[in-house]
């Protein structure tokens, strides 16, 4: 089977799974659809040794999460929020009772990149520790670090915010 065939076809079956995760980690339909777009571009020259890794999904959603926090660290980008809600998700999707919840939804859009990253690979994804590190280029204890504090920022907004609607009442 040559690799073009091969290539088209893994994106014919993934497209849905991956634009998933793009979506997570930028916020919105345009940026994902660039983010995944402009990492198959990056990956097709060399398309085997994605073919060639344990799994291929695993290593084209690595890709992903590195690409956007790539992006997010220029420092035009950063001043940039362009989260938007989601009008449905698809049924079969695994993070669906998180990402339906606009107050989770607004509180990962407010966490830095790596931290919404590591997130999003660690609990959407089910990716083990030692994989989110290999994706982020950094160490297990790191991406322990990430998620704590990721976790224990989106808590304390989300008291707050909880706290402020309970005054108002």
């Amino acid at each position: 089977m040559s690799g073009e065939l091969t290539f088209e076809r893994f994106v014919r079956e993934h497209t849905d799974t991956l634009f998933r995760t793009a979506f997570l980690l930028v916020g919105n339909r345009h940026d994902a659809e660039d983010l995944l777009q402009d990492t198959l571009v990056r990956l097709y020259p060399k398309w085997d040794r994605v073919t060639a890794a344990d799994k291929p999904i695993a290593y084209v959603q690595r890709s992903v999460a590195n690409r956007a926090v790539s992006r997010f660290r220029s420092p035009e980008r950063r001043a940039e929020s362009r989260w938007e809600l989601p009008d449905s998700w698809d049924p079969s999707d695994l993070g669906e009772t998180v990402a339906v919840s606009r107050t989770v939804w607004q509180l990962l859009g407010e966490l830095s990149a790596r931290q919404r990253a590591a997130l999003v690979l660690r609990y959407f994804h089910d990716l083990p520790e030692s994989e989110v590190a290999a994706a982020l280029g950094c160490r297990p204890a790191t991406v322990r670090s990430l998620v704590s504090r990721g976790v224990a920022s989106m808590r304390t907004a989300y008291l707050s915010t909880e706290a402020s609607s309970e005054g108002s009442r």
